[in-house]
């Protein structure tokens, strides 16, 4: 039986391959850090990874995980509601709730959990989500799952937003919803517009801060800080994935009533095995490390400045950003693909983004700032793009 469509699945991966969209895995033999080794042994700087604080080999956080580990066990083989809820688990909760302001928060195995299993408990047939155009694919499955109305506004366009508001005024509830940095191109959400708009029309927003949190505002308490917008979003959603320790686990937080809708009744909360203690443990010392200073925020602020500047000024395309994320446009998909072989060559570690991750014709290379990045190394990234881009005739 498997013969017929082993073929079928063989012909489309040589397509893939042949259009250059090939995804291959580099397999790192290193903790992840600003300089990481690869399975062949060769050594190059790390500039697609998510870390945007440098604490994914951070030993302040290795050594909570240790100690959870001997206090709390390795694993807790349960979900919540059963016999899987440890007092670590409830202090990470109300860490995160005061980072962000909010009032409750509930604790998913991943931020696509988290996206997956809000919509649904929440909005029916007679409600309408309004969703930006390139919300990342967890919150457009999670919508999926959801009986209520969608509507989609294109990105970040507060035009369209208010005419698919507009149309959504049968509706009972709306939600809009939106990334607070768009992974791809590094854009900001309009936060102060869409809240504008949502007092307008009668509407609750969500928004996701899994590239935001840890990295925009002036103590990384991401777009809801940066518009002064503390308390007046209904739901956040978010990682520890990032720029918080760069683990796993993620997080909705928000209104009380909201979370304690979706403890009873978030399918991916339900039916999945808590975060382990280490990294819960991981987690809240993560928190109080980020409220008694801002640092890395500082410093991971200052280096996306200085990586901007420098890649604008040799002639490099770069979509403008309020995040740590720099997209270096390439538009062409094998382009993008060589681009990135090249660097790697000068001991540069990036991926080369096309369809379908970005729109046909939008390949680019998405370069990602973090606060382990010293500027030696944002220099030699900056020396090697300058190679590769007059080799490939991207720059003069």
């Amino acid at each position: 039986m498997y013969s017929n469509f082993q073929h079928f699945l063989q012909t489309e991966l040589d397509n893939i391959k042949a259009a250059g969209t090939f995804k291959e895995e580099r397999i790192i033999v290193a903790p992840q850090q600003a300089e990481i080794k690869l399975a062949d042994g060769s050594k190059v700087l790390n500039f697609c990874m998510n870390n945007y604080l440098g604490l994914s080999n951070s030993e302040e956080l290795k050594n909570a995980a240790k100690e959870a580990m001997d206090t709390h066990g390795f694993g807790m083989s349960s979900v919540r509601f059963i016999c899987g809820t440890q007092d670590l688990h409830k202090e990470l909760e109300k860490k995160i709730a005061h980072f962000f302001g909010t009032e409750d928060t509930i604790l998913y195995a991943a931020a696509f959990d988290a996206n997956g299993g809000v919509f649904e408990p929440l909005m029916g047939p007679e409600d309408a989500i309004i969703s930006d155009s390139l919300n990342h694919a967890s919150i457009i499955d999670g919508v999926r799952l959801c009986k209520a109305q969608r509507y989609r506004y294109k990105n970040a366009d507060m035009v369209d937003l208010e005419k698919q508001l507009k149309l959504s005024q049968a509706q009972r509830f709306r939600l809009i919803v939106t990334d607070g940095v768009f992974s791809m191109d590094g854009n900001v959400a309009p936060m102060d517009k869409i809240l504008e708009l949502a007092n307008k029309y009668d509407a609750m927003i969500m928004v996701d801060e899994s590239h935001s949190a840890g990295v925009v505002g002036t103590t990384g308490r991401g777009v809801t800080e940066l518009f002064d917008m503390k308390s007046k979003v209904e739901i956040i959603t978010g990682t520890l994935g990032k720029a918080f320790g760069g683990a796993i686990g993620g997080f909705t937080t928000g209104k009380k009533e909201i979370i304690a809708m979706l403890r009873q009744r978030s399918r991916p909360y339900l039916f999945s095995n808590s975060i382990p203690p280490m990294v819960a443990a991981a987690g809240i010392r993560m928190f109080d490390m980020v409220d008694k200073t801002n640092t890395l925020q500082d410093k991971l602020h200052a280096n996306t400045d200085y990586f901007m500047n420098k890649m604008k000024s040799v002639g490099f395309d770069i979509k403008p950003t309020k995040s740590a994320i720099c997209a270096v446009m390439l538009y062409d998909a094998k382009l993008a693909q060589d681009f990135a072989a090249n660097l790697l060559k000068e001991g540069i570690y990036v991926i080369g983004f096309s369809f379908p991750v970005v729109p046909n014709g939008q390949a680019r290379i998405r370069v990602q700032l973090s606060a382990a990045h010293e500027t030696k190394h944002l220099d030699k990234c900056i020396a090697a793009f300058t190679k590769v881009g007059k080799e490939m005739d991207v720059i003069k």
